[in-house]
């Protein structure tokens, strides 16, 4: 009999590790001689949400901050009852209905990328999702019959929105929008919008690995956000990147997955099979303005393998990628090749 491994990740220290590193020199962030953060850590979206502030430290912001993420978390989850989406997806195939401004925005986005990749990144893959449950208790390994029977149910195409009322229908019995690949960014950039109307310049925010680094860090320069190492524990890292106001994302095949006599089925699903992704790709990092975008990119890029992929970043204005294959090569868009840095000497960077 076979039988299936379940693998539950510990999500303190997600896939990207935020380090204070030397780099090029700017005013200190003045608030306290020892600059420690005033942070706040709690769990949200099946994740650790973290915000730690090193300039304005008031208990009130992030107080503020959190309650955004927990009315985001009630208005876009696929796993609660009662939500924005669960409502939309229980109305498949019948009726319209009228969602929040948070829950549009996150729809409008994921249809955009949806189109954007040709449903390589497809946010009707609900479907598929529950039938994997990867992550969750309930995970297995369908069957083809399963797969083939549930693939009908995913298509963008069937997805229409109205932006005049914020309405949404699926069009189909049994379709389902997933926001997992937005949610977390679009929850990231709303807690920096927050911490930036309260005056705060200089905060780290992290949901899972999803950073956004706000400003400079507290020696006046740039983040050095670490990329993890796919293959190793979490906060063993790749390189890092250093940012100033700037969104990091990661994916990964080692991120979650299931295994089943011997193979690995990680999370990230190919809408067109059913099945996970499986190219060279281990793991990429998005570098991008706004998280919403560097979430949603990381599973877009990811499902293009490296040729691909890599093409697809390019032609893309304020976006830059890492790229780590199965072969522990690390692969850089041009706008990096003066700011990347790796450190791992497993690796060996391509470009």
């Amino acid at each position: 009999m076979s039988k299936t491994k379940k693998l539950f990740i510990p999500l303190l220290s997600f896939l990207i590790t935020a380090s204070l590193f030397n780099g090029c020199s700017k005013a200190p962030v003045k608030d306290s001689p020892s600059n420690e953060p005033l942070s706040k850590t709690e769990f949200f979206m099946g994740t650790v949400v973290s915000i730690s502030l090193y300039d304005k430290k008031d208990d009130k912001i992030l107080d503020k901050a959190f309650n955004k993420v927990k009315q985001i978390e009630s208005e876009l989850s696929i796993n609660k009852e009662g939500t924005e989406i669960d409502k939309v997806n229980n109305s498949a195939g019948k009726d319209t209905v009228k969602v929040s401004k948070d829950a549009f925005i996150n729809i409008e986005k994921g249809l955009e990328y949806s189109k954007l990749t040709e449903g390589s990144f497809d946010i009707t893959i609900g479907p598929l999702v529950k039938l994997w449950s990867i992550g969750l208790p309930e995970a297995k390994v369908p069957t083809s019959e399963e797969i083939n029977n549930t693939k009908s149910l995913v298509g963008y195409k069937d997805l229409e929105i109205n932006k005049a009322d914020n309405t949404v229908k699926l069009k189909k019995t049994g379709m389902k929008i997933d926001l997992g690949g937005i949610a977390k960014g679009y929850t990231a950039d709303a807690i920096t919008d927050i911490l930036k109307e309260n005056g705060v310049e200089h905060a780290l925010v992290d949901l899972g690995g999803n950073i956004y680094a706000l400003g400079n860090n507290p020696e006046g320069r740039p983040w050095k956000i670490g990329v993890q190492n796919p293959f190793d524990s979490r906060g063993k890292i790749v390189g890092y990147v250093p940012v100033e106001n700037k969104s990091v994302v990661t994916s990964g095949i080692y991120e979650r997955y299931i295994e089943k006599d011997g193979k690995k089925y990680h999370h990230i699903l190919n809408p067109f099979t059913g099945y996970p992704y499986d190219n060279e790709l281990a793991g990429i990092t998005i570098i991008s303005d706004k998280s919403i975008d560097g979430d949603a990119l990381s599973t877009s890029v990811f499902s293009k393998g490296l040729e691909g992929g890599m093409k697809f970043i390019e032609k893309l204005p304020n976006i830059e990628a890492v790229f780590v294959t199965k072969d522990n090569k690390v692969y850089i868009t041009s706008g990096l090749k003066n700011t990347f840095k790796l450190t791992n000497e497993e690796f060996k960077q391509q470009n």
